[in-house]
């Protein structure tokens, strides 16, 4: 098992971790690198594809995740930073819960969140991988990847090699829809008795690299939650935005002003299909 530290999970977590490194590899070729028993490599491989320490590519095969990368760099993620910063006021100004989706490979993945206090919410965990096939999160991920020009008309990097499934999975007119608007919303569709609105975020090279989100009960938040929140949602991309070009804080006051513009752009669409 190499080099010990006495601390049995941990060494074996590092054992698995290597063991993806040297080749990407499915849980059973795992087992016969690593000689842990099937239960054991499952649980651990699956705990560090939560932290984003290995990842699942559309093969099943386990291999290096993007967190390697990011702390043997000293990565500083500043979507993230602005994400710490911007993302609480929106849950205080909805009481609802709020995510942060990037798309990995042929998913969305939390990379940050904010949760209400209490009462009954949608909480999504930092590190869950959804499907980009339903959910108003996935619908902005792939309108933009279904369109290449007005993903390039940013003069951003793109996403070449677009989740085709996310694409597939929505009518044309649906992501023609959510571009035109500027978000997307969903009603039972991740979750029965979830609805959901979701805006992208777009780098300073004008690429879409993720999409935030407020969710919540049907029930409180409404079968058109864009009616409701879409204005406040676009407000606060626009601070993510503005925080990734110009590494500023916004405060309340700024952010207030935005979320006043956005609302006028803030269209309610009919009642999505559940």
């Amino acid at each position: 098992m190499g080099q010990r530290s006495g601390i049995g999970v941990l060494d074996k977590a590092v054992v698995v971790l290597r063991a993806a490194s040297a080749a990407p590899c499915a849980l059973g070729e795992l087992c016969a690198r690593t000689g842990l028993p099937r239960a054991t490599a499952h649980r651990l491989a699956v705990g560090l594809e939560s932290h984003r320490l290995l990842e699942r590519g559309a093969d099943g095969r386990w291999r290096p995740g993007p967190a390697l990368a990011e702390l043997a760099h000293g990565h500083h993620d500043p979507l993230l930073s602005a994400a710490d910063d911007v993302l609480p006021r929106l849950r205080d100004v909805t009481g609802e819960s709020v995510q942060l989706y990037r798309r990995e490979g042929d998913a969305r993945v939390c990379v940050a969140a904010a949760e209400p206090a209490s009462g009954l919410r949608d909480t999504v965990p930092v590190g869950v991988r959804l499907p980009l096939t339903a959910g108003s999160g996935a619908k902005v991920l792939a309108a933009w990847v279904a369109d290449p020009d007005a993903q390039r008309s940013g003069a951003g990097p793109g996403d070449e090699e677009g989740p085709l499934d996310a694409v597939d999975a929505f009518d044309a007119e649906v992501l023609a829809e959510v571009r035109r608007r500027g978000w997307a919303q969903s009603v039972a569709e991740r979750d029965a008795g979830v609805a959901s609105v979701s805006a992208p975020v777009r780098a300073p090279g004008g690429s879409v690299v993720a999409a935030v989100s407020v969710s919540g009960p049907v029930e409180r938040i409404g079968r058109r939650p864009g009616a409701r929140w879409a204005g406040e949602l676009l407000a606060t991309a626009a601070a993510l935005e503005q925080r990734l070009e110009e590494g500023v804080q916004l405060d309340a006051v700024q952010l207030d002003a935005a979320a006043g513009s956005s609302r006028a752009m803030a269209r309610p669409s009919r009642t999505p299909r559940a």
